[in-house]
């Protein structure tokens, strides 16, 4: 019942359908499927309705409502409750107490309600889950399946699809259209603007592409704005100059982490201008646009009004002492510059003064009678993350408000419009636009892609501080223009990337930035794998050197490669270098179908965005490839008889053909190594394409190629002179000669700072030891505690003692 209430409460209030809303009922059908399809009888216990299939369909009807809810693999359940169903007694419960008035009531109870907690969910970690797939037992119809699958062999396969150039819509195809947030172009992306915008994206575009599903993927650098002013006044540049200088630089970052945009534009272009402007002229003929006087921040010493990033001050919500005129960086919160207090001119350091001047507004209050039910149909229809629904909802409940559409600058879009020609359209006005712009300087034809809601699917991918411009400003826009735009179907938002649990900082060198990361000599697809496995997607994740070589050298030195490697050396050591042929036995068949359904759940979810939980179902096929391996010793094998040298071929084979699906399955995660494995093993090209089956791409003859290790083991010593660089930690060294510490002891701050640290630490070493983590990760976590002690000790004027880990401690 627990899990029902949470189903219903996710269909009746969050407006998903079906299965989508089922959450945990998934794994209790499955339950009850096997147990009708194992008895073979009509009804729950028996071939006569009891007591238990009334309870138990008046339990589910409510949230699948009809049979047509369910999948097509749980066909004894979907008989059993289409009988349910069709009763009379049933149906007249049903119509009686919950069509449809009854729901709608219902919805209006549990609206007032707090989401149900099921006992059963786990708090989000870094951490993949335990596959529930590897869990289940298997039933017969699945093994026959497999089995099938396999020995249809290639030509199972749908072709791969090629696209035209340029990629537009084409009839009767799922056309995907992919953006990530366009990154402001005065800065260099840090690893969290990376996964938190343009990898993510990537990597599902990739996927898209593997599914023959029609996709273009755009992006570009947001250049026009104050950011862009100020950037330039900083380096004694033009905002041209500035412009030029980043977009190469994000250009040549993205290249490197294989980042696979069909374009990457920018959004200083003509089409920007006109695109911008036509939406402006349209939203005032219709009356969506608002004037008023604004109280504004004036530097009387460079006389000029201050846009939002030209004024600091600290924020009037949480304090933070540099905050923006726009947003603060700390809590978040969106603020005007007057609110600010103590605010200072960031180009003099004057104090300015507030004085009137006029502004458009544009109408949030008269459009959202448009928003509310194409956001309604949105979330029922598409897949939007938790965050972006909550900070969505947040913005609705609280009352939308007139917003700010100009700016007085010179670095922007026109407003065309008299008395106001001396101003540019905001930037959170203008940017979102941008993907339109860049798209139209991708195609001549790019309305196909943005006036054709009938036709296309949107993915907006962004970090959480970017949902409410994606969500409800730039759709309200859309939505009065009146000019059949493509609005997002699914909105992707992550949490936030830490470093080393604290912030990057580029002006205090900690963290890792895009144009730094290649002079790492880490490649750039274990950076990929990695940020992909701790991608915040349910809570806040944070980069960890240590954690880094872990994953490095467990999932992909010793499991993934360790897997593929060996696969493809005994087809070479033993074979001669060609695929042997194989008889399939029932633990065979047994491993094709439990393939099967981690490659079935990797689809399930991709296909919502899941995109960190999907790779652990890649590194849950290497590991049944290991055990298979382990258990059936081919090695040994090939030594024996002619029965002994015949199972060592099957295993062989298996396990090569293991290895070619790893090598597409991989392919959105880490092109490179898909490609390196497409080489190594002579795949043929109109193999790499997705599919639900697991069939013999490899099959008896095929010859593969030279095969070498796919990744290196990442040393301690390297790891922690990258630490060093980069400033792991976040803690200031306080050097101690032998002669005493430099520092002046007493210092209050400094004895906070470091006794917060302390704490900090040390709960995350306990936390460590109580979730069982590698030893290796423990000790680099207890030295740091051991480290920041010291310091501690010498702030307070003490003597250091030589401090040990305990258990260790000298007698």
């Amino acid at each position: 019942q627990p899990v029902v209430a949470a189903a219903l409460y996710a269909q009746l209030v969050h407006g998903k359908k079906g299965l989508e809303a089922a959450g945990h009922l998934g794994k209790l059908l499955a339950y009850i499927e096997q147990s009708l399809s194992g008895r073979g009888t009509a009804y729950l216990a028996g071939d006569t309705q009891s007591v238990a299939d009334v309870v138990v369909w008046g339990a589910l009807f409510p949230v699948l409502q009809d049979e047509a809810s369910l999948s097509n693999e749980l066909q004894a359940l979907r008989t059993w409750f289409q009988t349910m169903t069709l009763s009379e007694a049933c149906r007249k419960a049903a119509d009686s107490v919950l069509m449809p008035k009854g729901l709608l009531e219902f919805k209006s109870y549990l609206q007032k309600q707090p989401p149900p907690c099921l006992a059963m969910e786990r708090a989000t970690s870094n951490e993949p889950e335990e596959e529930e797939a590897s869990e289940r037992a298997l039933t017969e119809e699945e093994i026959r399946a497999a089995a099938d699958a396999w020995a249809r062999g290639a030509a199972a396969l749908p072709k791969p699809w090629c696209p035209q150039k340029p990629v537009l819509p084409v009839e009767g195809m799922r056309n995907v259209l992919i953006t990530s947030a366009l990154p402001y172009v005065n800065n260099v992306p840090h690893l969290g603007n990376i996964i938190g915008c343009v990898l993510s994206a990537d990597t599902f575009a990739r996927y898209c592409r593997l599914r023959n599903w029609n996709t273009l993927y755009v992006c570009g650098t947001d250049e026009y704005g104050t950011a862009t002013e100020t950037k330039a006044v900083e380096e004694g540049l033009t905002p041209r100059e500035i412009c030029d200088k980043y977009n190469a630089i994000h250009a040549d970052i993205y290249r490197w982490f294989h980042i696979s945009f069909d374009y990457f534009g920018r959004t200083t272009t003509p089409h920007q201008t006109t695109i911008a402007q036509d939406i402006f002229q349209r939203l005032l003929a219709r009356g969506f646009l608002l004037q008023d006087t604004v109280e504004q921040l004036q530097c009387e010493g460079c006389q000029r009004f201050l846009a939002d990033r030209f004024v600091e001050g600290i924020c009037p919500f949480c304090g933070y002492e540099e905050a923006r005129g726009d947003q603060c960086d700390k809590c978040g919160k969106l603020i005007n510059a007057v609110e600010l207090k103590r605010p200072q001119c960031k180009l003099c350091r004057g104090v300015p003064v507030v004085k009137p001047t006029q502004h458009l507004f544009l109408d949030l209050p008269k459009l959202e009678e448009q928003l509310e039910p194409w956001l309604e149909h949105s979330w029922s229809s598409g897949d939007w993350t938790a965050n972006a629904r909550y900070i969505t909802r947040s913005w609705i409940r609280d009352g939308l408000k007139p917003r700010c559409i100009t700016r007085d600058l010179k670095w922007g879009t026109p407003v065309p419009l008299d008395g106001f020609r001396d101003k540019v359209f905001y930037v959170w006005f203008d940017a979102p636009i941008g993907y339109l712009s860049i798209t139209a300087n991708y195609t001549d034809q790019w309305e196909r892609w943005w006036k054709n809601p009938q036709q296309v699917e949107l993915y907006n991918f962004m970090a959480k501080d970017n949902v409410p411009f994606h969500s409800v400003i730039f759709p309200c826009s859309l939505l009065g223009a009146d000019d059949n735009y493509t609005l997002v179907n699914h909105l992707i938002a992550t949490e936030y990337l830490n470093y080393e649990d604290g912030k990057f900082s580029k002006s205090r060198g900690v963290g890792v930035f895009g144009d730094m990361a290649k002079d790492t000599g880490i490649p750039a697809d274990i950076w990929r794998f990695y940020l992909l496995y701790l991608r915040p997607e349910g809570q806040d994740s944070a980069f960890s050197w240590s954690d880094l070589m872990l994953k490095n050298n467990s999932e992909l030195l010793n499991n993934l490669g360790n897997f593929i490697n060996r696969a493809g050396m005994f087809v070479c050591k033993f074979f001669g270098g060609v695929v042997p042929d194989m008889v399939l036995t029932a633990d065979d068949k047994r491993l094709l179908a439990r393939v099967t359904l981690e490659l079935r759940q990797y689809h399930q979810l991709l296909e919502k965005v899941r995109i960190r939980d999907a790779l652990r179902c890649i590194l849950s096929i290497s590991r049944h490839g290991n055990q298979y391996i382990q258990v059936n010793e081919p090695w040994k094998r090939i030594k024996g008889n002619e029965e002994d040298r015949q199972r060592a071929g099957t295993v062989t084979g298996v396990a090569v053909n293991m290895a070619s699906l790893l090598a597409v399955m991989v392919q959105p995660y880490m092109p490179s190594v898909s490609l390196a494995i497409q080489g190594q093993l002579c795949i043929p090209p109109e193999c790499f394409v997705l599919s639900h089956i697991f069939t013999c791409t490899l099959p008896p003859g095929h010859r593969v190629g030279t095969v070498s290790p796919l990744f290196q083991k990442l040393e301690n010593d390297q790891i922690e002179a990258l630490r060093k660089r980069f400033g792991g930690g976040q803690v200031t060294p306080v050097p101690a000669p032998a002669s005493g510490p430099v520092v002046a002891p007493g210092d209050p701050q400094l004895i906070q700072e470091l006794t917060e640290q302390v704490a900090k630490q040390g709960n995350h070493v306990r936390q460590l030891k109580a979730n069982k983590a590698e030893k290796a990760e423990i000790d680099a976590e207890v030295a740091k505690l051991l480290e920041l002690k010291k310091q501690l000790a010498l702030a307070e004027g003490k003597s250091p003692e030589v401090l040990v880990p305990k258990g260790k401690r000298k007698k």
